[in-house]
């Protein structure tokens, strides 16, 4: 079965937007566990416009299945990281102004980098995953990097799918079919719903993980966070 981990972002900036702590990101992801869920996903910015660095210190002890941070590994996220020693770490490259990720990592312009950023927290037992675009370059350049996962980006493939065209898997297909032969594991997200998640799956039979966070929150409001959870889990069986 491909795991479900849920980005909890958008919790955290309903509760940011009136102040205080309501709703509390530490019940509502003990909540999201206990439907089944086996992740949390947090995404802390700079400017903590929705998940705070203090948000991701209280989750740390408190999350009892896989925890998964991700962000574009700057200074003080990488120490965060470090600090809270998730099970695993994203990287995302996003800038500090981004709305929302809108791009995967160029694994051979940023090589070097990776490298020694992963390595760091490889030796701290962290399993670290690379947020790429369905591009076969560099999904080949990614097994360079040390990575253990990458994270294909797939807000392609929900336009896509969205607009009738089912030929927009083929990129993603032709790229984990690489990932498995350079012995990469596979997880997946962005723009991933209820709508498109059970075609994705079922030609993406190798996938470890999906991490959806923006459309599972907005259909839990019409429809109750433990439902939607739970249609997730039978659609990814």
């Amino acid at each position: 079965m491909t795991k479900l981990s849920v980005n909890i972002n958008k919790i955290a900036t309903l509760r940011n937007s009136r102040g205080g702590d309501v709703p509390n990101v530490l019940k509502t992801a003990a909540a999201i566990e206990g439907f089944g869920a086996q992740g949390i996903t947090v995404h802390p910015r700079p400017d903590e416009r929705h998940i705070t660095y203090q948000d991701v210190r209280d989750l740390a002890p408190a999350v009892t299945t896989e925890f998964n941070i991700e962000g574009n590994p700057i200074p003080q996220f990488i120490d965060l990281v470090l600090e809270n020693k998730p099970t695993q770490v994203t990287l995302v490259p996003d800038a500090e102004d981004a709305i929302t990720s809108n791009a995967g990592w160029d694994t051979v312009k940023h090589k070097d980098f990776l490298v020694e950023v992963i390595q760091e927290f490889k030796q701290n037992n962290i399993r670290t995953s690379i947020f790429i675009d369905p591009n076969p370059k560099m999904i080949e350049a990614a097994q360079y990097t040390g990575a253990d996962r990458i994270e294909l980006y797939t807000e392609a493939y929900a336009e896509n799918y969205a607009n009738g065209n089912k030929d927009g898997i083929l990129p993603y297909v032709e790229c984990a079919k690489i990932a498995k032969e350079v012995g990469l594991g596979l997880n997946a997200g962005h723009d991933l719903s209820l709508q498109n998640i059970q075609f994705f799956k079922e030609n993406i039979p190798a996938l470890a993980e999906v991490s959806i966070g923006h459309a599972l929150i907005a259909e839990s409001l019409y429809e109750g966070l433990e439902t939607v959870i739970k249609k997730y889990l039978s659609l990814l069986k």
